[in-house]
């Protein structure tokens, strides 16, 4: 089975998965994980969630059904809106992942996308931060708007 790595974009089955005590923890971490496949034109075959997280992970019923989906292939790849819904730790997370990959395919933690870099970027943000520090002519913020027309001179504010 192929698979796409978890910071790939296509159409790519996958299950979201959650677990946690309060329904309303559960709601938003599957809002996470989708806005995360989303973000990565990826379908979302499934949201499936237990509500113990003191259960071990082999025997909640909803992981048991998210691990069968990956197993059959109908899902190549399980999203989580944070490791603690699967481990207690990076390291188990980081395990699991392995296992997962084995099987054929991945698991992905719904993280916040870095910010988009745009051209021009850096600039406004000097231009900003000098200007929060009162250090800026407006002629920088806003190109010839400073000028004073017919005198030819800039006016700094």
């Amino acid at each position: 089975m192929s698979t796409s790595p978890p910071g790939g974009i296509g159409h790519v089955p996958v299950a979201i998965y959650s677990c946690a005590f309060e329904s309303t923890a559960v709601r938003e971490a599957e809002r996470r994980a989708r806005r995360y496949a989303d973000a990565r034109h990826w379908h979302v075959a499934g949201a499936w969630s237990d509500d113990d997280p003191c259960v071990p992970l082999d025997v909640r019923p909803a992981w048991t059904a998210v691990t069968t989906t990956l197993s059959s292939g109908l899902v190549r790849g399980i999203i989580v809106a944070g490791i603690s819904h699967l481990a207690d730790d990076a390291a188990q997370f980081a395990a699991l992942g392995v296992l997962i990959r084995d099987r054929g395919g991945f698991l992905a933690e719904a993280t916040s996308p870095p910010p988009r870099q745009t051209s021009g970027r850096q600039e406004r943000l000097r231009v900003l931060l000098e200007a929060s520090a009162g250090w800026w002519l407006w002629k920088d913020l806003a190109p010839g708007a400073a000028s004073c027309p017919g005198h030819g001179q800039e006016s700094v504010i």
